[in-house]
């Protein structure tokens, strides 16, 4: 019988960031592992101890995309309780829109990125008819908040 407790459940504090631009927004376009079932969600990751959101959004476009962005601006917070791999999950998420300095990444059908892990991914210009041909957009709310904003089309 071990002796070490099981993992802990914890809340994670997440920043994710829209971009949105001319009625799309990018997102990265997953699979659930234990379901099969496609998500999409925005670009982003969690929030580092010490560090604020917009911070955090910077840091993580940096990494995962390679690319400087600005003009940070909160959109709001979302509160996200799911099922993920089989596994149950928490995040409280706050939701940003940036700018890309390279304009000229608005333009691409695709954006070539890379996770933490060191997995590629390609992050995609999505509109509603777009989503909802693909799969929900997560994390639950965010499809309602952007289009209460007017910013997803």
């Amino acid at each position: 019988m071990s002796t070490t407790p099981p993992p802990a459940h914890r809340i994670r504090f997440l920043a994710l960031c829209v971009f949105h631009h001319q009625g799309k927004i990018l997102v990265n376009v997953f699979e659930d592992p234990a379901t099969g079932q496609t998500l999409c969600r925005p670009l982003g990751g969690g929030i580092e101890f010490g560090e604020l959101g917009r911070d955090a959004i910077a840091r993580e476009i940096d990494e995962e995309l390679g690319q400087p962005i600005s003009d940070v601006q909160l959109l709001g917070t979302l509160e996200s309780l799911f099922t993920y791999a089989g596994k149950p999950g928490h995040e409280i998420v706050q939701v940003y829109d940036a700018r890309f300095d390279d304009a000229s990444l608005y333009l691409q059908a695709w954006l070539a990125g890379q996770e933490t892990d060191g997995s590629a991914f390609r992050a995609r210009w999505c509109d509603s008819a777009d989503l909802a041909g693909i799969g929900p957009l997560v994390p639950q709310g965010l499809q309602a908040l952007l289009r209460d904003l007017s910013l997803l089309g």
